[in-house]
């Protein structure tokens, strides 16, 4: 029994796919990034100023964060904040709650798209922890609290008292049929607890 050595040309085309392959996957992170901030106007913070945040005084100003949750039309599940608002100090980390619940008899991928308004708020809303940075899996019947743990940056430009924070969520096909097809487990897309 013998094996023929792959040649050398069959080295270099297993070489290109894999360095392909890690390009596109590293690539994967900024191109989402300008994806939100181009096309849906999402701006997506890294983190807060700490030097803003640790130099915050006692007396610092306060503005209320409204909550709002919504589904695109395709995807059964009920989706809705736990608290409608909230007031906040500039500097300091919040966390709010959002409850989802699964409608269907089947086991359902979704993705939650943030918006803030007013959207010149954006950049100053910063999202530290947040369900929407990964896809969610919720099987038949099942409901789960997501919570967003955020900061109000106190660079916020004072004539803005209230900022809204919007999610929708949609329906991801892809995952949701390669989880039907048996190609992906229910943990996979699912953000960890």
């Amino acid at each position: 029994m013998s094996t023929a050595p792959l040649g050398s040309l069959g080295v270099w085309k297993m070489l290109g796919i894999a360095l392909g392959a890690f390009a596109f996957a590293f690539s994967m992170v900024p191109l989402y990034r300008i994806t939100c901030e181009k096309v849906f106007g999402i701006r997506l913070e890294k983190g807060p100023n700490v030097a803003a945040v640790a130099a915050t005084p006692a007396d610092a100003r306060w503005v209320t964060v409204q909550f709002d949750g919504s589904v695109n039309s395709k995807l059964p599940w009920t989706f809705a904040p736990r608290q409608q608002q909230m007031r906040v100090q500039v500097g300091r980390q919040y966390e709010a709650v959002y409850a989802a619940r699964n409608d269907s008899d089947r086991a359902i991928v979704g993705n939650a798209v943030p918006s803030v308004a007013p959207s010149r708020a954006s950049r100053y809303f910063n999202k530290t922890e947040c369900f929407c940075f990964t896809a969610q899996t919720l099987v038949p019947g099942e409901s789960r609290d997501m919570p967003v743990r955020f900061i109000v940056d106190p660079a916020l430009p004072h004539g803005i008292k209230t900022v809204t924070l919007s999610y929708t969520f949609y329906k991801n096909d892809t995952q949701t049929a390669a989880l039907a097809a048996g190609g992906g487990s229910v943990g996979a897309a699912r953000a960890a607890p």
